[in-house]
């Protein structure tokens, strides 16, 4: 049994610096993918790698990293991490070429993983249970907060050092501090007994998540349905499954032997298990609902880049305040109600963006709800609920679990969110031509999917004041409705959280 700690000031500070840290480089990047793109002379379509190979990383490393933590000691992996981050970040800063970048970015995500995983199951192995809401909270806040507000820190720092590589270069001296005082302030909590690492699962599951993640990236957002049976999308995919149909009969036989599984076959047959890694996928499924918030902002309600950032702060801070709440309930009613207020206070949001948002008051309130019940989602209810499933021996497990499937869901949702956005964008030419017919703007020179900022430019040029503001308006009229199918599905997903943990709720009842 380990020992329970009884000041975590410390410990939870650190913790939530690195999670903090480790989310932010998540999103930061999009500030300056386009800077970055022209320092090395590469196409968009590479530069993407920039984004996928960090997303990879993240999701090969949780799984990993949590099943190591719970083996050879919290502490000593956490410092492991944050120095594989600290030096990925370097190395991605001094990059002298593009190929040395996507290395150097797949070490930081391989630091940066484990990071809200390592924390996460130290506060479940060492806090009492009716104590463990506001820290998981507070971890989960940080996380949802440094996604939602990754973009706009990254083009800040832009703006004020001139040179995308200080983006980076900034977590050095966080990363040297987390170490030190890592070292001094966290005490090592791990199991008595380690056994030898499952090296076979390992490979078995890290190359049925590449293969998996690099078939739902490749997926072309034009031509969604038709795109999954192409060569890039579908061998992948059918690998993927092939593999982790390996990996599970080798952890079956694994465990049976008396072995230490990556992921126990038998956790994985828990009902109750299963059904938070569902809520885990939808979880993804929501904040890839929020990740598009602004560009429905500019899209949409037609606010200029330079305001957006004002546009999504209520969004911003209520993510946070949701996980801080969510923990505060988590501790008071427990886990599956709180998923069950979330998912409500979900659906009033997402319904409000799909049927009444017009102008900032009501986009605030609806950022507000949507945000709120994101906060809820990703904070502690999810965990405690991990944490009820497993063993002590297999909280890091089971959190890089949940982790993985919400990356999961994180990959796949916005790829199919994107699909409708780009509908709305493709729609944009008939309809204006159904409007005034003929009129001079190129749009056979325009990309027909990704042109909405080429289309905007082009009628930025009309010179007919009424006439510019007419094709404005239809142009947010096109989009909205892209948005709105977006945000329909949105909807779903909540009403399915809510679903999904009122029958969990029900179970535990009777």
């Amino acid at each position: 049994m380990e020992k329970q700690i009884k000041s975590q000031k410390w410990p939870i500070i650190l913790f939530t610096i690195g999670v903090f840290m480790a989310g932010l480089d998540n999103g930061i990047i999009s500030a300056a993918l386009t800077t970055i793109y022209n320092s090395f002379g590469v196409s968009p379509t590479w530069g993407a790698w920039t984004v996928t190979l960090y997303t990879l990383g993240l999701a090969i490393s949780v799984p990993i990293v949590g099943k190591l933590s719970d083996n050879y000691g919290r502490k000593k992996l956490f410092v492991i991490e944050i120095l594989l981050f600290g030096i990925g970040s370097l190395l991605v800063a001094v990059s002298p070429n593009f190929t040395t970048l996507l290395i150097a970015r797949f070490i930081q995500a391989i630091g940066g993983g484990g990071i809200f995983i390592i924390g996460s199951s130290h506060v479940l192995a060492t806090v009492p249970k009716k104590q463990q809401g506001k820290y998981l909270g507070l971890l989960g806040g940080m996380h949802g907060l440094s996604a939602v507000i990754g973009p706009n820190i990254g083009a800040l720092i832009l703006h004020l050092t001139g040179t995308w590589q200080w983006m980076f270069l900034i977590n050095i001296p966080i990363a040297l501090f987390l170490i030190l005082m890592g070292l001094n302030k966290i005490p090592e909590t791990k199991q008595p007994s380690v056994k030898a690492l499952d090296l076979k699962g390992t490979i078995y599951l890290s190359l049925a998540i590449i293969a998996l993640m690099l078939g739902i990236t490749n997926i072309n957002s034009l031509n969604l349905f038709a795109s999954i049976t192409n060569i890039t999308v579908l061998p992948y995919i059918l690998a993927g499954i092939l593999l982790l149909y390996f990996f599970l009969v080798h952890e079956r036989l694994l465990e049976k032997k008396g072995g230490d599984p990556i992921i126990a076959y038998s956790l994985l047959r828990k009902q109750s298990f299963q059904l938070t890694l569902l809520l885990g996928l939808l979880s993804g499924g929501f904040l890839a609902s929020i990740i598009f918030i602004p560009s429905y902002v500019q899209q949409v309600l037609q606010v200029p880049v330079e305001n957006a950032g004002f546009w999504l702060t209520p969004l911003a801070l209520a993510s946070g305040v949701g996980a801080g709440l969510g923990g505060f309930l988590t501790d008071k009613i427990g886990a599956k109600r709180t998923i069950i207020v979330s998912g409500f206070i979900g659906l009033v949001g997402f319904l409000m963006f799909f049927s009444f948002v017009d102008n900032l008051l009501t986009f605030v309130v609806a950022s507000v709800f949507a945000g709120v019940g994101l906060g809820f989602l990703l904070g502690a209810p999810l965990n405690v609920l991990v944490g009820e499933s497993s063993k002590k021996d297999q909280y890091g497990t089971s959190l890089g679990t949940l982790s993985l499937i919400r990356q999961i869901g994180l990959t796949l949702f916005p790829t199919v969110f994107a699909s409708f956005i780009t509908s709305g964008i493709m729609k944009i030419e008939p309809t204006i031509q159904a409007v005034f017919g003929e009129i001079n703007i190129p749009f056979e020179h325009i990309d027909k999917g990704e042109g909405y900022g080429e289309i905007m430019a082009e009628i930025a040029k009309v010179e007919d004041p009424y006439m510019q503001e007419q094709l404005y308006t239809i142009v947010a009229n096109v989009m909205k409705s892209g948005f709105q199918d977006m945000f329909f599905i949105a909807v779903i997903i909540s009403a399915i959280v809510i679903i999904v943990s009122i029958y969990l709720q029900m179970a535990k009842t009777n």
